[in-house]
């Protein structure tokens, strides 16, 4: 929920670079109502739909390698507040321990089963647990781990001020993100200086012009990809 007063707002992320955000966001109450509620229906009615892959996927993740069925990460959500993203494991136990990205599907880490989770995207299901919960959106920026959130901009923060998403705009446009990463020497420095700055134009430009249409032409997009990969 978006403060009524932009002092009210975390510490770290009142700064004159988030305040042009925030004096939209206060402006489209209307527009973050719709949001949520689509993001409710939609979610309940596609967890049911999704069941009949999800209940097997879980089965196989469970047979195939010792561990849990899903994986709780932690990541950093609506105005900073950490929160649990729910993922079907696909990577061995304690593989986060090591690095905090993943770097092609050549990661040793991974799974045979949850490789084909990986590449078919239903690793990713459960989260639709946290739209429910309200941790998450179908739509927003793509939540991160603390470690990189330690490398945001003044004006990165605001993508904070709404929900992170299952899906972005940045996604899409970096849905070939982890063979950058593997074809780079050093896939971190990759990362936080290269690739995670221009997902956040994407993700900065998206909190400024929210709109509910701009929501339904990301998912269409989303959709789209899936089925031209």
């Amino acid at each position: 929920m978006l403060p009524k007063q932009f002092e009210k707002l975390p510490k770290n992320m009142q700064n004159e670079a988030v305040r042009p955000y925030f004096e939209v966001l206060k402006k489209r109450k209307g527009t973050l109502f719709l949001k949520r509620f689509f993001d409710i229906l939609i979610a309940f009615i596609v967890l049911l739909i999704l069941s009949i892959v999800m209940i097997p996927a879980a089965i196989a993740v469970a047979v195939s390698s010792k561990g849990p069925v899903f994986y709780l990460q932690e990541r950093v959500g609506t105005l900073g507040k950490p929160f649990k993203m729910i993922k079907f494991r696909t990577m061995v136990v304690d593989a986060d321990k090591g690095s905090k990205i993943t770097v092609g599907d050549s990661d040793p880490r991974i799974t045979k089963v949850g490789k084909f989770l990986r590449i078919t995207r239903i690793d990713e299901f459960p989260q639709l647990i946290n739209v429910l919960k309200g941790d998450m959106g179908l739509v927003g920026t793509r939540p991160e781990v603390q470690h990189y959130v330690n490398y945001y901009t003044d004006e990165m923060m605001a993508t904070l001020l709404i929900r992170p998403g299952m899906v972005s705009e940045a996604s899409i446009e970096y849905r070939w993100e982890n063979d950058l990463l593997e074809e780079a020497e050093d896939s971190e420095k990759k990362y936080i200086e290269d690739i995670l700055p221009a997902k956040m134009e994407y993700n900065l430009k998206y909190t400024k012009n929210l709109t509910f249409g701009k929501d339904v032409v990301v998912l269409l997009r989303t959709v789209g990809c899936i089925f031209h990969k």
